[in-house]
């Protein structure tokens, strides 16, 4: 008997645990300073009770922060830490890398940044940002309406019940994305679905 490849066990898996879709895309944001600090913060943390909450309280309190330019005159003024009430200084670091290389790039709105990922180049300048690897920058991608696969987590261990495990970060988001065309859906909206489902059930 031929082994399933990595793909065919994704497929398989996720058509018995989540069924045919639809798995519309996540919406992200519009707000550059939500967009950052969700990509800066949600790592490790219960997403739904700690950090959504904090991100529609950062909206609330700074409106004038949704492009970079303003998220970045508001972070010389006042401290992140206490906006978000998240005591973390790498997290609260990270934030801050990511705005200043946003900002130093002309990339100032959702739009902006969502051109801008599509160079190599940009996602290599992200990864030099203390606290960013690669799945931050997938998530950041999804984030501002992008349609990519952000391998965290949730996803491994979905992937591990469908028989898949030992790939690398690469490797995995591939076989998701192929897994998605094969499937007809949207790599982000597949990624999303897996991410919800996992993330409830944990």
């Amino acid at each position: 008997m031929t082994a399933r490849s990595p793909v065919q066990q994704l497929a398989t898996h996720v058509r018995t645990v989540l069924g045919d879709g639809p798995f519309p895309l996540p919406g992200g944001w519009t707000h550059m300073g939500a967009v950052i600090c969700d990509a800066s913060f949600q790592a490790r943390r219960k997403y739904q009770s700690t950090i959504w909450p904090r991100l529609l309280q950062l909206q609330a309190a700074w409106p004038d922060a949704a492009t970079v330019s303003g998220f970045q005159a508001r972070l010389a003024a006042e401290d992140l830490a206490v906006a978000m009430n998240f005591r973390s200084p790498r997290r609260v670091a990270t934030a801050h890398g990511i705005t200043g290389l946003l900002a130093a790039n002309g990339v100032d709105t959702r739009n902006d940044l969502r051109a801008w990922l599509d160079h190599e180049a940009s996602r290599t300048a992200l990864l030099a940002v203390e606290g960013v690897g690669p799945k931050t920058v997938d998530y950041i991608g999804n984030l501002v309406g992008r349609s990519q696969v952000a391998v965290d987590v949730h996803l491994r261990n979905f992937a591990a019940d469908a028989g898949v495990s030992g790939l690398k970060y690469e490797q995995l988001r591939a076989a998701y994305e192929e897994t998605a065309v094969l499937l007809g859906h949207e790599p982000g909206g597949l990624e999303h679905a897996v991410w919800r489902f996992r993330s409830q059930s944990v």
